[in-house]
């Protein structure tokens, strides 16, 4: 589609030689965070196009990034048409989880550079293909793990590896919230503003119920991957990045859906387990009880053989072997669960990385090839939730080992004809 010719939108063709052109596709939610943080790096990018399946969703988040920027992207509500197009340089995917993967594949195999939201992948089938059209096409994939390009994590992380804690051996995530009840969808009218096939996708196709869209399909296991995905990858990323470590030998876990009865088809309440040969890390998920641990609605706590770090969005604190704190550093105001935008400074800086790995080389802070490490991991634990025991895993590639079943969960059914494909 064409940006029309108006002063606001000549503004936006000004210096564009100089600025990387980003299509933001999937509108609700988090993309305002894309916007906030393509604001933030206006001197080196520019929003040239945004797209949603949902024509009213697209109309509000257009005006609201012609007010922020001070020009009009041009939309679309088809993203395939955004791909075709060879002045957008890089796409951000803010769409549900079923549709990470797959477009980022399209967007590598359309010549793009992608910024996908996290998990970058519905399952670790998934996920490995996408490292692998990576490495096939060329172009960078940053997964949204936002935490990877926060200034006080890098530090702290760093000075764990250098002995901050002694031998770092055991690790802890935790996100609690207070969600509330999705009740029981019944089948109704798609609403005129929404394309439900296009919204589908790969997803085999199911009727339009009322209490999937725009945000509960978060805990239907066609489209999402749970509160291990949607929250848990940022904390289980860090406490991994910290110890130091890949795939596990086992994963475990266990928990149920408590708090209420209705559609949700995932766990609110789980405790999962990664075993390493000398190392364990833990995630606790309480979607729907809110009750804080060292009171903070989520981080991670890493512990070594002298001491432990505990660190969030805010900063860190430091402990000794006895648990008394002996040292704080506080970064800002940390991120309550109950935010599901995220605008904040280190999604600028992610954002930022990006951007400077694309136009000078710099490394990329959380390539896919890092970030679906911890994405396969938890959708191994949505696993051995699922089929109720432990599973052993082959430690180069994190696939299920003397388990025909659980292997059979490792992919999963698409709509004829939308499959990924390298």
């Amino acid at each position: 589609m064409a940006i029309a010719s108006t002063a606001k939108s000549y503004a936006q063709i000004l210096g564009s030689n100089d600025r990387l052109n980003f299509a933001v596709i999937g509108l609700n939610g988090r993309a305002y965070a894309h916007l906030s943080a393509l604001k933030a790096n206006k001197d080196a990018a520019r929003i040239s196009h945004v797209c949603d399946v949902d024509s009213n969703t697209l109309k509000k988040f257009a005006a609201e990034a012609e007010r922020e920027l001070g020009y009009a992207p041009a939309t679309d509500k088809d993203f395939r048409a955004i791909l075709q197009l060879k002045d957008v340089d890089a796409i951000t995917i803010a769409t549900p989880d079923h549709w990470h993967a797959p477009m980022a594949i399209a967007g590598l195999q359309a010549d793009k550079h992608v910024y996908v939201e996290k998990p970058c992948s519905h399952n670790p089938a998934e996920g490995a293909l996408l490292v692998q059209a990576q490495l096939k096409y060329g172009k960078l994939v940053q997964m949204g793990s936002q935490q990877r390009s926060s200034p006080h994590t890098i530090e702290v992380v760093d000075k764990i590896h250098n002995g901050l804690i002694g031998r770092a051996y055991y690790a802890k995530a935790w996100y609690s919230n207070t969600r509330k009840s999705i009740g029981i969808g019944k089948e109704a009218p798609v609403p005129p503003q929404l394309d439900w096939d296009l919204w589908q996708g790969p997803a085999p196709r199911r009727p339009y119920k009322d209490n999937v869209q725009p945000y509960n399909w978060h805990w239907f296991k066609i489209y999402g991957t749970g509160e291990t995905l949607n929250n848990g990858t940022h904390e289980v990323d860090v406490c991994r990045w910290a110890l130091g470590v890949d795939f596990p030998l086992r994963v475990a876990s266990s928990g149920g859906r408590y708090h209420f009865k209705d559609d949700w088809q995932f766990y609110d309440t789980l405790i999962a387990s990664f075993e390493y040969e000398d190392k364990l890390l833990s995630w606790e998920g309480k979607c729907c009880q809110g009750m804080k641990f060292y009171g903070r609605d989520r981080g991670s706590a890493i512990m070594g053989t002298t001491g432990s770090v505990v660190v969030d969005r805010g900063g860190y604190e430091l402990y000794d072997l006895k648990g008394s704190k002996t040292g704080e550093v506080k970064a800002g105001k940390a991120a309550a669960s109950s935010d599901l935008l995220g605008r904040d400074s280190m999604t600028d800086a992610h954002f930022a990385n990006f951007i400077a790995a694309i136009c000078h080389g710099d490394k990329l802070n959380a390539p896919v090839s890092i970030g679906n490490v911890a994405v396969t991991m938890l959708q191994l634990s949505n696993i051995s939730w699922e089929l109720n025991r432990t599973l052993a895993l082959d430690t180069a590639d994190g696939k299920v080992l003397h388990d025909p079943e659980a292997m059979k969960m490792w992919g999963r059914e698409y709509e004829k004809g939308w499959a990924p494909h390298l």
